[in-house]
């Protein structure tokens, strides 16, 4: 891989810090000298619909950042990890996630390997799991059909697939329910198994190597009580674990010796990194809850922002457009956060899926080749549902002296269409999706304020300021494609904003130092005298406390 370009020595850059300089954001002056700047600069990506136009944008910044994208070498980069080369240089691996969605009549050759025949193979097993769960034919230990499916893993193998089963709600077959436990604290294998019976429930185990942490010892925590409930009931427990464990891995040795067949074992790549794993076999949860046709359709969006950020012009390329403005803003305006912030209750846990994406991926203080960075990287990424976060965070983006561009998404159709006294509660869901990016853009004028007769005094407290940037995307409807179409479409901004800066996005070395040093206080947190000797001060104290107070 060829040494990163730095994008502070490239032509655009200087181009973009004059702009930025001299930049006076007005978006009433904009939109009162362009009637059609919101046609301007709206884009479309398959069934998205992204409105651009309350961006600081115009047509010479629009220029500097297409420019800033061909003389870092996005688009090749981004050929480079579609064609399957090692990107991902610090564990010397290959980026595919864009082959789990490719169509079986693709090919793609990696390392001497058709990886879309592998994926296509996996899958077609998960399916044929999920066929067999929904239907009734698996049963448990007792005779019995599953009615809950335990989803043990953390991180990617987490927040990918309970993200994607609470959006996908309705799809979800009736009778059926996914719980996902994923913190070691106890309290979340206590409460997820709470009310459970033992009989009807299986446990689908993500851990790729069958070592990690956190999952196995609540995948251990989970057999106790499965193997407890079913011999207070006194039925056979000898074999149990394989009727009610699946697993998602590649270490088929260690997942025989929890007690789990081989045969139920799905794996997935080295070239798949956990935050980009939701459409492997990490979702096997979300295939048995919205059935092996639904779960194609999510593949199929999934493909659909890829063809587009593949083959659509630059100019008209929404991912990468999205991911030059999020450089653009924090690189030149200081912004340090991105808000995410979904008009659907059922995207409530997008915006923390979103966290592990871009931050995981782009929270990196060194380039691809070792060297440092040379601009500042990585963004705070976070946000609530509408109409909830209104009610909470949206004072700081209106009137508080930070700049936090945000991303507002809604659909035209929900899922339940009520009404209160004659009024469409869903156009009074989106009146706020609206008025909010209005309100950001044009704010309110002290002219404004007094004209609605407030007292002097306050005047200054209800002005609000606007010109506060921001992107909408609007679908028709969430279906299971939609969602396809959001999580790929976030997947190349981050893509986007890594290559720009030089970073290696696919690695996650930042991790991994906590749970070592995690793994190696065990003594000490055990009582070992020696050990907790070996330990800082504040370290010590702290241990020390927990010992003296645990009951």
């Amino acid at each position: 891989m060829n040494a990163p370009v730095d994008p502070t020595q490239t032509a655009a850059w200087a181009k973009l810090a004059r702009a930025a300089s001299a930049y006076d954001p007005d978006f009433r002056r904009a939109f009162a000298e362009d009637p059609q700047r919101a046609e301007r600069y709206s884009r479309r990506a398959a069934d998205l619909f992204v409105d651009l136009s309350k961006d600081y944008l115009d047509e010479d910044v629009l220029a500097a950042l297409l420019e800033l994208a061909e003389e870092t070498g996005v688009a090749a980069r981004r050929d480079a990890m579609y064609a399957g080369e090692h990107i991902n240089v610090t564990e010397d691996r290959a980026v595919l996630h864009t082959a789990l969605r490719r169509p079986a009549t693709d090919e793609l050759t990696v390392d001497g390997q058709n990886v879309v025949a592998d994926v296509h193979d996996v899958l077609e097993r998960v399916y044929d799991l999920a066929r067999r769960v929904r239907s009734g034919e698996w049963t448990g230990a007792g005779g019995k059909p599953i009615r809950t499916v335990v989803n043990v893993g953390i991180g990617g193998s987490d927040l990918g697939p309970v993200m994607a089963y609470e959006a996908l709600k309705p799809y979800v077959r009736e009778g059926l329910e996914c719980r996902f436990i994923s913190n070691i604290d106890p309290t979340d294998a206590g409460e997820k198994l709470r009310g459970l019976d033992p009989e009807t429930t299986l446990f689908v185990i993500a851990s790729k190597t069958f070592t990690t942490l956190e999952t196995l010892t609540n995948a251990r925590a989970c057999r106790a009580w499965l193997l407890g409930g079913l011999a207070e009931r006194g039925l056979e427990t000898k074999g149990a674990v394989s009727k009610h464990f699946v697993a998602v891995s590649t270490n088929l040795e260690k997942v025989a010796e929890f007690g789990i067949d081989p045969e139920n074992a799905y794996g997935f790549w080295s070239w798949v990194g956990g935050r980009y794993s939701v459409d492997s076999a990490v979702g096997t949860s979300l295939a048995i809850a919205i059935g092996p046709e639904n779960f194609a359709d999510f593949l199929v969006g999934f493909r659909a922002i890829d063809e587009h950020f593949a083959h659509a012009p630059a100019a008209q390329n929404v991912p990468l457009l999205m991911g030059l403005l999020n450089v653009w803003y924090a690189n030149f305006f200081g912004a340090a956060t991105h808000a995410v912030l979904p008009y659907s209750q059922y995207l409530h846990r997008f915006p923390a899926y979103l966290q592990q994406l871009t931050m995981e991926s782009n929270g990196k203080r060194v380039r691809w080749d070792g060297s440092d960075v040379t601009t500042g990287t990585g963004e705070v990424f976070w946000g609530e549902v509408g109409t909830n976060g209104q009610h909470a965070f949206y004072q700081l983006i209106h009137q508080g002296t930070q700049l936090i561009p945000a991303d507002f998404i809604a659909f035209a159709t929900p899922r339940h269409a009520l009404s209160d006294e004659g009024t469409d509660q869903h156009e009074l869901f989106l009146g706020n999706f609206f008025a909010q990016t209005k309100a950001l853009a044009f704010g309110k004028t002290a002219e404004e304020v007094r004209a609605e007769g407030t007292p002097e005094a306050i005047v200054t407290a209800r002005i609000f300021p606007g010109n506060k940037p921001t992107t909408s995307i609007m679908a028709p409807e969430l279906t299971p494609s939609v969602l396809g179409q959001l999580i790929a479409l976030y997947e190349h901004i981050t893509f986007v904003q890594g290559a720009v800066w030089g970073i290696d996005s696919y690695d996650q070395w930042g991790v991994e130092l906590g749970k070592q040093m995690a793994k190696d206080l065990g003594p000490a947190i055990a009582g070992d005298a020696e050990a907790l000797a070996a330990q800082d001060s504040s370290t010590a104290s702290l241990i020390a406390y927990y010992r003296a107070n645990r009951k």
